[in-house]
């Protein structure tokens, strides 16, 4: 990891529920996301509830803006899904990530309200995980078959990709092959400090390796 960064502060109040059926995870959902801002996800039996602080917040919505001034720069399409909820009640997950997009099938659904059970999953997830989770996402997400998982834990971005049903790490993003892990690093650096000026010189870097 390129950042300097202090001890890393806890960054998610988490909550872990076991042996819940479908039916039982959709009631607390329901009942909770009325009354506060926590994010769910379900794995299996496993509910984890999540209620994300600054450091969390932070990291995330920096990391969406680094994504969103490479697909202006680059020329591409893009939908936004946010933390949109992915249900796959087949498979008996459920999702809420800090960040989900369409990119590459950004034409197939741009045009209508997402359905997992007909559309495909986001072509990118991307989860900032500052604390340890109960959920293995990995393979939450590879089951849901999200083709490029971003995990960040406030030092090291991991980039995965799915491979025959499971995600391999890489060094590149295939969905931004022009950049590199320390581009992240840099534009987190800089923002955390000035964020205008951060996103004013990565647009003028980018437009430089066109």
């Amino acid at each position: 990891m390129q950042l300097e960064s202090p001890p890393q502060p806890v960054g998610e109040k988490r909550l872990t529920f076991w042996a819940l059926d479908w039916q039982s995870f959709k009631q607390i959902q329901q009942l909770l996301t009325e009354r506060t801002h926590a994010r769910f996800t379900y794995d299996d039996g496993t509910l984890e509830i999540t209620m994300p602080l600054e450091e969390h917040e932070r990291f995330a919505r920096l990391i969406e803006r680094f994504i969103l001034i490479l697909v202006v720069e680059l020329g591409m399409k893009i939908k936004t899904m946010g933390s949109t909820t992915l249900d796959r009640k087949d498979l008996l997950k459920s999702a809420e990530p800090d960040n989900g997009y369409y990119i590459q099938n950004c034409a197939l659904v741009a045009d209508h309200k997402i359905d997992l059970e007909v559309d495909p999953a986001p072509d990118l997830v991307v989860e900032v995980d500052i604390t340890s989770t109960d959920i293995n996402k990995n393979r939450l997400y590879a089951s849901m078959g999200v083709p490029e998982f971003w995990r960040f834990n406030g030092r090291e971005w991991k980039i995965l990709c799915l491979v025959d049903g499971a995600y391999v790490e890489r060094d590149r993003s295939p969905t931004f092959p022009l950049i590199e892990k320390t581009d992240l690093y840099q534009f987190l650096e800089a923002a955390l400090l000035d964020e205008v000026a951060a996103e004013i010189a990565f647009r003028q870097q980018v437009r430089q390796r066109i």
